[in-house]
């Protein structure tokens, strides 16, 4: 079964401040993520990828072509979707406890089921003993857990992650690497992850789409992952075919980071 559904999808903004002027983000895109199938996609900065996480989440209307929800058409928003943003989501005047129980508690769920379901979802994300603790007293680490639990207690079909572990030291960033295949093998949920970096695409997905440099960015190449799960994100980038994948995805990326890095200066010079 497709969870998630991009046909021929393309979606372009009118400037605020120039109305005549248009920019499209993505030109004809067409994507699937399966049930239970967890899918990266990787480009350069400035080719769409988070644009196409706010088209699953229906944060944004393409402009031609459909999103589809499990065979159904997306009107407004996408309501089986859990979104994990790169920038921080939880709320400074809320505890640990407080945080992961919020979504629930917009939902209409009564005040002890929604505590007794929060607190068994920190307890999974290794923050039992920390409920009550406020953003600003925890770790980077621990904020990231928290962010995960607060997405993960609403039970979404759909996980929609935006380098969710970008901002993390490496050492941290693949204690939660491991952390989200725990859970993701857990509960197969479908997962479309948004990275820069291929390492971290590869050594958690079992598909990763390569998109081309914007305007008008496209997927250009898709690569299945045959390694072996469960997966340790540390061990595995030394085996062979991590190696071998690296190399052949490298060889259809590099050129368009290229690009994408000489389009930034130009931008700059202008």
């Amino acid at each position: 079964m497709i969870a998630l559904s991009l046909q021929d999808v393309s979606c372009t903004f009118v400037s605020r401040d120039k109305p005549d002027q248009r920019y499209t983000a993505v030109a004809e895109v067409t994507l699937a993520v399966g049930a239970g199938e967890f899918v990266s996609v990787v480009g350069p900065t400035g080719c769409g990828k988070s644009t196409l996480l706010n088209l699953a989440a229906g944060l944004v209307a393409p402009s031609t072509g459909t999103v589809g929800v499990f065979g159904q058409a997306l009107q407004g928003l996408n309501l089986r979707a859990g979104y994990m943003f790169q920038t921080e989501s939880l709320m400074p005047w809320r505890t640990a406890l407080g945080n992961v129980m919020a979504g629930l508690e917009f939902r209409g769920t009564p005040p002890d089921q929604a505590r007794g379901q929060a607190e068994d979802w920190l307890r999974r994300v290794g923050l039992g003993a920390f409920g009550d603790r406020y953003p600003h007293q925890m770790s980077g680490g621990m904020r990231k857990r928290a962010s995960m639990a607060q997405t993960l207690v609403l039970d979404p079909d759909i996980l929609l992650m935006d380098e969710p572990f970008s901002a993390l030291d490496i050492q941290t960033r693949q204690l939660m690497e491991n952390e989200l295949l725990a859970l993701w093998q857990a509960k197969r949920k479908a997962v479309l992850f948004i990275t820069h970096d291929l390492d971290e695409a590869i050594a958690l997905s079992d598909r990763v789409v390569v998109m081309s440099a914007g305007p008008a960015s496209h997927p250009i190449g898709e690569f299945k992952v045959d390694l072996e799960r469960p997966r340790d994100v540390a061990e595995v980038r030394t085996t062979p075919r991590f190696i071998e994948l690296h190399r052949a995805i490298w060889a259809v990326l590099r050129d368009e980071v290229l690009k994408g890095y000489q389009q930034q200066l130009h931008a700059k010079a202008a």
